[in-house]
């Protein structure tokens, strides 16, 4: 068995382990001490050499061309799992996931930002002013339940758009997700879409709240809306997080490729062990 393409080769044969100064350009008349299993695993070795010098390397590829790690419907998978992040993401930031009135002006909601709200003027008296913001602290959030539901939303906002950037690279680098990684980039979405429909679910608590109550006539409670209204942004956000969990998750099991390196080692096994086998044939009477 050859441990080289030049050079020294050492050659296994009958138990016994010898050093042979054999390289692609020696005769074998020079070299009387070979035996025929000898020869036949020398002549073996360099004719794969020679195929290997032949053959391109896992490491070349075509001027101009843009080598992806995904399948086609890997690539699907990018694509929606992109989609539904945006989504889920721009849902959570805007003000319109409730809406109602206050002082004959139209009042939305978000879990932590208000557009629109009332603030004590000249005389005491009370005026709405009409603009969008945040609230000022984490603690001025109208309850408790939509406080965990800003972090809670949040963070599967989070998990979801690292997902999607890294699905997206995936498109445009080799060997960057495989099969093993793209499932566990599925079971990552769908954490995040759970934790985002925890948000929806826990948002409807917070509607007892006296802020929300002022907004929706003063008869709203936890899962009731009064005279207010859910917005968009709120469907938007839970189709998102539905997509995510169930479209995305099943597309990602089929959307990485086996990598080159894994075929490559595979195929070092298999003339491994076929060196074996006829060395083994070989050596028997």
């Amino acid at each position: 068995m050859s441990s080289g393409k030049r050079g020294y080769s050492v050659i296994l044969c009958s138990g016994k382990t010898r050093f042979s100064g054999i390289t692609a350009k020696s005769s074998w008349d020079s070299h009387p001490l070979l035996t025929s299993c000898e020869e036949k695993l020398f002549l073996r070795s360099e004719s794969e050499d020679r195929e290997q010098v032949n053959q391109p390397s896992w490491s070349e590829e075509k001027p101009g061309t843009m080598r992806s790690s995904l399948t086609l419907v890997g690539t699907l998978w990018a694509f929606l799992s992109l989609v539904t992040a945006v989504a889920s993401s721009t849902s959570y930031f805007l003000p319109y996931w409730l809406f109602g009135s206050q002082l004959g002006k139209p009042v939305s909601f978000s879990t932590f930002r208000r557009c629109n709200y009332p603030v004590r003027g000249e005389g005491h008296s009370l005026i709405m002013v009409e603009e969008c913001g945040r609230y000022a602290s984490f603690s001025a959030i109208p309850s408790l339940a939509w406080q965990m539901c800003t972090v809670v939303t949040g963070a599967g906002c989070a998990l979801l758009l690292l997902v999607a950037l890294a699905a997206v690279l995936g498109c445009c680098m080799e060997e960057l997700i495989s099969r093993m990684m793209g499932r566990c980039m599925g079971a990552a979405q769908f954490v995040g879409g759970l934790l985002i429909s925890s948000g929806c679910a826990l948002y409807p608590l917070g509607w007892n709240s006296p802020e929300i109550m002022q907004t929706c006539g003063n008869v709203s409670n936890q899962f009731q809306l009064g005279t207010c209204r859910l917005g968009w942004a709120y469907y938007c956000a839970g189709g998102g997080a539905a997509a995510a969990m169930l479209i995305c998750t099943w597309l990602s099991c089929f959307a990485g490729r086996n990598p080159k390196p894994v075929m490559l080692v595979e195929s070092i096994m298999r003339n491994t062990n076929s060196y074996a086998m006829e060395l083994d044939h070989c050596l028997k009477p």
